[in-house]
């Protein structure tokens, strides 16, 4: 059994979880953004509100009625609070919209995405988790645009992998961005697929340095 080194996953004090501080020696940035903001906000917002809307206005109406018809009144203590607490569950898809609306600034704040010459990073979440995916693991990556992403001018970005789905929300200009996706993808993993033995002479093989660039496209990102 090989000798265990007590001090190669010691904590050194300096760790981080900007994305520029977990960039290998040898590894670039290609490129690195945020979902554009008014979108993201935009988004918590009407994601789920037409059901939200019916479902309070459901248990609002009826609640109202059963107070107004003054027959609490007549009703025992514990049936009262067990109305309470029956609507207070009941009204679930009201408090998980509340709490996406509420949070969705944090969330925004927290959320980067970097393509790299090795993987791609996505970082997220409140109290911030970091993924990575990498090129030889995905296998498809398409886009979706929907009515309220074309009006303004956004894109979700679908990423699967051969263990997960993950999505890069409300990307502008995304049609740009996931034609050089797919082309890095497919690049890398063309080049470390490819038989050694049947290389050209003149191709080294990968070496985990990606030598392509993302071409700057004419329309400025906005955030």
């Amino acid at each position: 059994m090989g000798k265990y080194n007590e001090k190669y996953f010691k904590d050194d004090g300096m760790s981080s979880n900007k994305i520029e501080d977990l960039i290998e020696a040898d590894e670039e940035i290609l490129w690195r953004g945020k979902p554009k903001k008014s979108a993201f906000i935009w988004s918590k917002i009407l994601t789920m509100l037409p059901i939200v809307i019916i479902w309070a206005l459901f248990d609002g109406g009826f609640i109202f009625m059963l107070f107004r018809s003054g027959s609490t009144s007549q009703m025992p203590t514990f049936l009262i609070v067990f109305i309470i607490v029956f609507f207070l569950i009941h009204l679930l898809p009201v408090w998980i919209w509340l709490s996406n609306v509420i949070t969705a600034w944090a969330q925004y704040k927290n959320i980067e995405y970097a393509f790299t010459n090795k993987r791609i990073i996505i970082r997220t979440g409140i109290l911030i988790d970091i993924k990575n995916v990498y090129y030889i693991d995905i296998q498809t990556v398409n886009l979706r645009v929907g009515l309220i992403d074309r009006a303004l001018k956004v894109g979700d970005i679908y990423i699967k992998s051969k263990t997960e789905a993950t999505v890069l929300h409300d990307i502008t200009n995304p049609y740009f961005i996931t034609n050089e996706l797919q082309k890095i993808v497919n690049d890398i993993k063309t080049d470390m697929n490819f038989p050694n033995a049947l290389r050209p002479e003149e191709n080294q093989g990968y070496t985990t340095k990606y030598k392509g660039k993302i071409k700057k496209n004419s329309n400025n990102e906005k955030k």
